[in-house]
């Protein structure tokens, strides 16, 4: 969940050690000439002394504190993107967002023999010079243990999915891995292998404790995969990382890499003007002229995500929530179309669905109506449903007395405290009566385990930017009914509830192989899921990224931002 995307001025720590001129010798005073005229000899010229070259240190500017480092427990974007620095993947995507291998040699296909006819077998052939920081070779059990860990009850997981759809991941030797599917699984390409874990450090954690939950790795993960090696994380404050010496494809242009978390989008501006900080990312739209002003580039990146509402329709649920014509009664009462003009300067637009950014792929129905701003058409809905305001107090009720409550809650980026605010002056005006709250990003972002107040059904109505999951691939794993979290199952996504119609089309679709087959499936996930108003859209929400004037050889993927960490330098 981003996303996985704009939080005073804070003194940032650059880590790097400004190179110093040595002191110049002292003078000596003349040497007298004796009486006599006897040559006098010439001293050499001492010798110069060699200037320490300077320590490259790049200081990006976080506004979002990660949750945790191990891939396999958070949903949150701000800790997913660090996976390039530290971690692996078998696969990462370049600029275009197309995948190349990392870990693997090439990339499975039908073609290359790597999967089988029918979709039920994938045969992943790895590097043979991968090794993990330490310098102990990555083989095929890393990549069965960390299937193992992830299927493994014991271990709360952000979620199984994908890996429960795998029947099973075997090695053939050090260098081959096979994975058996009991039926087809089409979007295995996006989803799969975002991360390993090291299994000769987790191992003995997971036999002595009977989990990895409580590892240290999981916040220190020091033996890594990535180009640069964890160093420290100082909540509250910074995360550190140092140029891997193993890395096997070659040493890091940068020696650092010191990520400090700033409290709010304010100080990231101010830093970023100030050039103390060289990366920066989701900026106050506002702020854009300022930054732009001061030479900074800003680079907008395609990432497949949208900010939106997401509604609870599970038990936990408010009436209000629960009921369809309320639901659409609130689309009709924002007005979008003001919050982007007035909000984000006019610089995004509307989103209708998760799906957006993939419309010229066919995923997108093309029978939508989009939500338009109609606040005495969403009075009327509300009077149909029986939802009146009988005791004057402007705040409607149900039969039973129930008043139309929605509580709504969000992380403390100020964009989204603005859109609370004005929402709720705009519901207020139909007799909804809409309860704000914000919270922390890694307690709001959390597990069910956790307490997180999204999975444990605290509110109504969740705000957060995010994709479908799997982009560029459409399927996104969110809806399953599988993926509820509860007291006997804490781990899983689900934080909506269960609807078996939509469950059905998300199931079917992710074993459909044929593409315009697939494509048809998710045009009707996108029609059902706009009419049940389940997600209500606010803004197109590109990946943005301001980039100072220190920074060279950059580029971002919209997946994963920093597969070219590698060749980042500083001027």
């Amino acid at each position: 969940m981003k996303q996985a995307l704009w939080l005073l001025v804070v003194l940032f720590m650059l880590g790097g050690l400004a190179a110093c001129n040595p002191e110049p010798a002292a003078t000596q005073p003349p040497a007298t000439q004796p009486a006599a005229a006897e040559p006098v000899a010439t001293q050499p010229a001492p010798a110069a002394t060699a200037v320490p070259p300077q320590r490259k240190v790049a200081t990006f500017a976080w506004t979002q504190e990660p949750d945790t480092l191990n891939p396999y427990y958070t949903n949150m974007w701000f800790s997913a993107i660090l996976h390039q620095f530290y971690n692996c993947w078998a696969w990462e995507y370049d600029d275009e967002n197309v995948t190349f291998p990392r870990l693997v040699t090439e990339i499975p296909s039908v073609d290359n023999g790597g999967v089988s006819e029918d979709g039920l077998v994938i045969t992943m052939n790895l590097r043979d010079d991968i090794v993990w920081s330490d310098g102990t070779p990555i083989t095929a059990a890393d990549f069965i243990f960390t299937y193992q860990m992830v299927v493994d009850p014991a271990n709360t997981v952000a979620s199984v999915y994908p890996y429960d759809y795998v029947a099973s991941v075997e090695g053939i030797g050090d260098r081959t891995v096979v994975m058996t599917f009991s039926e087809p699984f089409s979007p295995w390409e996006s989803t799969l292998w975002h991360g390993l874990l090291p299994k000769h450090v987790l191992e003995p954690v997971f036999q002595s404790k009977g989990s990895i939950d409580e590892a240290p790795w999981n916040l220190a993960p020091t033996v890594g995969c990535g180009p640069l090696d964890f160093v420290k994380w100082e909540s509250g404050s910074y995360v550190q990382f140092v140029r891997n010496p193993n890395y096997w494809l070659g040493a890091s242009r940068l020696d650092e890499v010191f990520v400090q978390i700033v409290p709010d989008d304010a100080s990231q501006t101010a830093a970023l003007i100030a050039g103390d900080a060289d990366l920066g990312t989701f900026p106050p739209l506002s702020d854009v002229p300022r930054l732009q002003a001061a030479g900074l580039e800003i680079l907008t990146i395609n990432s497949g995500y949208a900010e939106g509402w997401f509604f609870d329709y599970r038990e936990t649920a408010l009436p209000g929530a629960l009921d369809l014509k309320v639901r659409q009664a609130v689309a009709m009462a924002i007005d979008r179309e003001a919050i982007n003009r007035d909000l984000l300067q006019g610089l995004s637009v509307p989103a209708n669905t998760l799906w957006d950014a993939l419309e010229g792929a066919g995923y997108v129905s093309p029978d939508i109506v989009p939500w338009t701003y109609n606040p005495e058409g969403a009075k009327q809905l509300l009077e149909e449903a029986g939802w009146t305001d009988t005791d004057g107090d402007g705040i409607r009720e149900d039969a039973a007395g129930n008043k139309l409550v929605l509580r709504h809650g969000t992380t403390t980026r100020e964009i989204r405290q603005d859109v609370q605010a004005v929402a709720q002056q705009m519901l207020r005006q139909v007799g909804i009566d809409l309860q704000i709250s914000n919270y922390e990003s890694g307690y709001f972002f959390s597990s069910y385990t956790d307490g997180s107040p999204c999975a444990l059904g605290e509110l109504d109505i969740m705000e957060w930017s995010d994709t479908t999951g799997s982009f560029p691939d459409p399927d996104h794993y969110y809806w399953l009914c599988s993926e509820l979290p509860d007291e006997e199952s804490p781990w899983g996504a689900n934080y909506f509830g269960c609807d078996e119609v939509l469950d059905e089309l998300f199931q079917r679709q992710i074993v459909t192989i044929d593409p315009d087959e697939r494509a048809a499936i998710v045009r009707e996930i996108t029609q059902y899921i706009h009419d049940q108003v389940y997600w209500y859209g606010i803004w197109v929400d590109p990946d943005y990224w301001v980039v100072g004037k220190r920074l060279t050889g950059y580029q971002f993927s919209g997946i994963t931002p920093f597969y070219g960490i590698l060749e980042w330098d500083i001027q």
